[in-house]
């Protein structure tokens, strides 16, 4: 753009019989702005905001379950990848949700998003797990407590909030941000590009990694009997993830 100007300027001045090396071109006020994006192919749906979900499954019996960590541990193979959308929360360790964290997210999202050029879809089901709770001054045994309430289980990977529209990342940012600051497990906010980055980056890792003896090639070859203190977790996840925490850095 700068040559161009400066090619068409110094053509008028030999016009005019000035010599082109005593001009000078100011260029201070010249600016090169992004092309805006395509929204073209964007479709909103018709109903753009976030649906209510309910606070107790529609079962007619709810069966009481044990108190384990299975439903939250390692990575999660559902939902875990973009649909419609172009930026997400995504979770980047284990948890519970209650009801609480569902309705917050959706009044958070709701009210501060412009519904004209904003939709949002849940990627998580509604709260299903039964929790259980004796009451107060009740001594040990008679049996399994009563229903409390009901949470749903997050494990790492898995996208709870799903945003698109024709927008950009900068407009709604600060609201998923705000929403994954409260949720009771670490979260991030990603668009396509950045979460294309971060499988990326852990591919690199495993492929560019030095050290021989890494956590797969340890526990498969059972060095100094470490099989013994290892969980079937442990094998299959090769030691990303302990528990519901999750190990970014270790191939």
């Amino acid at each position: 753009m700068i040559s161009f100007i400066k090619a068409a300027v110094g053509g008028i001045c030999r016009a005019h019989g000035h010599q082109q090396g005593y001009l000078k071109v100011l260029a201070a006020g010249l600016k090169t702005y992004d092309i805006p994006p395509d929204y073209r192919d964007v479709v909103l749906p018709e109903k753009p905001k976030l649906k209510f979900i309910e606070k107790v499954p529609n079962l007619k019996k709810v069966r009481r379950v044990m108190k384990t960590l299975q439903d939250i541990q390692g990575p999660s193979q559902t939902a875990n990848d973009f649909t419609t959308g172009q930026y997400a929360i995504v979770a980047m360790g284990g948890g519970y949700l209650h009801w609480g964290h569902i309705e917050m997210m959706r009044l958070t999202i709701n009210r501060k998003m412009n519904s004209r050029t904003t939709f949002a879809r849940w990627r998580i089901n509604g709260p299903h797990k039964p929790i259980t709770r004796k009451g107060l001054g009740q001594r040990m045994g008679g049996g399994k407590g009563a229903i409390d309430h009901y949470v749903t289980p997050v494990r790492c990977g898995r996208f709870i909030v799903e945003v698109g529209g024709k927008v950009e990342l900068g407009e709604v940012e600060h609201i998923l941000t705000e929403v994954a600051k409260k949720l009771p497990f670490p979260a991030k906010v990603v668009s396509r590009e950045s979460l294309a980055v971060l499988k990326q980056k852990q591919i690199d890792m495993e492929q560019n990694n030095q050290n021989p003896w890494t956590f797969k090639q340890i526990a498969s070859g059972n060095m100094m009997g470490i099989r013994k203190v290892l969980s079937p977790s442990d094998l299959h996840n090769h030691g990303r993830f302990t528990g519901k925490f999750h190990f970014p850095g270790r191939v």
